[in-house]
């Protein structure tokens, strides 16, 4: 069944951006520094604030950071992160043009766990949100990517399943919204069907940039 959140949702109330003069750089140190959830800064290894160009026109956003990103403080970094590179490239765009963040800057605890990840909490994206707003404000790209559901809900509080939305325009603060899979659902459903879902998603991506698409962008994955 569709779900949508309650008005009471503190995810679906709405937040309204403020001018701001604040860039990434000076972002940095508070958010490097967050201790606002003990259980997480007891967990980590370091936050993982996000990369790429702090003017870019295209901004990718992802759930949190996993293993390999805690480690190397740098987001989309795993298999599922070389897989989002490889659509950048294709998409005519390098890792340094767009900017890569998550909605939860640190990765979610495993207690008992020696391995494994698991989806942030409303509660994590509710206190880790400000931040991802703060960038956003200060990159103010042109179109943003949601990849997959956790990233959907985090930002706009939307709860219908991701392969519903997919495909679709949602709206950030004024900023166009396209939903997508995440990478990670690709590595699990390795067939050009669902391949080509997510480069469908990518091409309209390019046609709201007003980018050029060439013949070989249409064909790929038909």
């Amino acid at each position: 069944m569709e779900s949508s959140p309650s008005a009471q949702s503190p995810l679906s109330a709405p937040r309204i951006h403020a001018p701001t003069s604040e860039t990434l750089d000076s972002l940095r140190p508070a958010i490097l520094g967050c201790t606002k959830c003990p259980h997480l800064v007891a967990s980590r290894t370091q936050v993982v604030f996000g990369v790429g160009n702090p003017c870019a026109e295209l901004m990718f956003v992802g759930e949190a950071p996993g293993a390999d990103e805690d480690e190397q403080g740098e987001p989309f970094v795993g298999r599922a992160g070389q897989l989002l590179t490889k659509i950048i490239q294709a998409m005519g765009f390098s890792r340094e043009d767009v900017f890569i963040a998550n909605v939860l800057k640190c990765r979610p605890d495993t207690p008992g766990q020696k391995s494994g990840n698991r989806p942030p909490r409303p509660d994590e994206m509710q206190t880790c949100l400000p931040w991802l707003e703060k960038q956003i404000a200060a990159i103010s790209p042109r179109v943003m990517v949601a990849l997959g559901a956790t990233a959907v809900t985090g930002l706009t509080g939307e709860e219908t399943p991701v392969g519903r939305l997919r495909g679709r325009w949602l709206d950030f603060r004024g900023i166009p919204l396209m939903v997508t899979y995440h990478p990670a659902y690709l590595l699990r459903n390795q067939n050009n069907t669902e391949k080509r879902k997510v480069w469908e998603d990518m091409l309209k991506v390019l046609e709201k940039l007003g980018h050029p698409i060439s013949e070989k962008q249409r064909k790929f994955f038909t």
